[in-house]
C-alpha cells in the first residue's frame, strides 16, 4: 500500500480507501436491484429495478477503473459520472403514463424489494455525503456527483413507493387531497 498522501493525512479516509468502499456500496446496491428484477418479471416495477441494476453496474466499472488509475498513476481524473435516471422535471411531466402503468396491487415482494432499495440507497448516500466533505479536491468532486445521482435515485425509489402504496404523495407534493 502506498503512503498517504498530505491531503489523505488530514482526512479520516485515504481516496483509495473511498473508492474501495463505494464499490463495495455501489455492488450491494446493484445486487439489491438485480435480485428484485429476477424476481418481478412481469410487474410493474420490473423496469425500474432492470434499469436501476444496470445504472448500479456501471457505477461499480466506473470505480473500478479510477480505482485502477489511482494505482497505476496516483492520480484520479474523475471525468464526468453519468445516469440513466431522467431529472425530476421528465419524471414529472410522465407522471400520469405512469401512474396507468402501475395501477392494481403491488405484490408484497415488489414493495419489500423497493423499502430494501431505499434502504441501501440511503446508506450509499449517507457514505457519499462522509467522503464528499471530508477528501481533497480529487476525490471531492467525484464523491458529490455520486451524492447528487444517489439522491436521484432515493428520490425515485419513494416516489415509486408512494405510488404503490397510494398515499396521495409524488415526490412530496400532494397528489389529491380529501377535503
Amino acid at each position: 500500500m502506498r503512503p498517504r498522501t498530505v491531503i489523505e493525512r488530514w482526512c479520516s479516509v485515504t481516496l483509495e480507501e473511498a473508492i474501495r468502499t463505494a464499490i463495495e456500496y455501489e455492488m450491494k446496491v446493484r445486487d439489491v436491484y438485480v435480485d428484485a428484477a429476477e424476481r418481478s418479471v412481469g410487474t410493474p416495477g420490473n423496469e425500474l429495478f432492470r434499469v436501476m441494476g444496470e445504472e448500479e453496474q456501471y457505477h461499480v466499472d466506473y470505480l473500478v477503473e479510477r480505482l485502477r488509475e489511482w494505482k497505476e498513476t496516483g492520480k484520479v481524473n474523475p471525468g464526468e459520472v453519468r445516469t440513466a435516471i431522467p431529472p425530476r422535471e421528465t419524471i414529472m411531466a410522465g407522471l400520469s403514463s405512469i401512474e396507468s402503468s402501475l395501477a392494481g396491487e403491488p405484490s408484497s415482494a415488489e414493495m419489500d424489494s423497493l423499502r430494501k432499495a431505499l434502504e441501501v440507497e440511503r446508506e450509499t448516500s449517507d457514505f457519499y455525503e462522509k467522503v464528499a466533505g471530508e477528501l481533497g479536491d480529487e476525490g471531492q468532486g467525484m464523491f458529490a456527483r455520486f451524492l447528487e445521482i444517489e439522491k436521484g435515485h432515493l428520490a425515485l425509489v419513494q416516489a415509486q413507493i408512494d405510488v404503490l402504496s397510494g398515499t396521495g404523495y409524488w415526490f412530496d407534493v400532494q397528489e389529491f387531497t380529501l377535503e
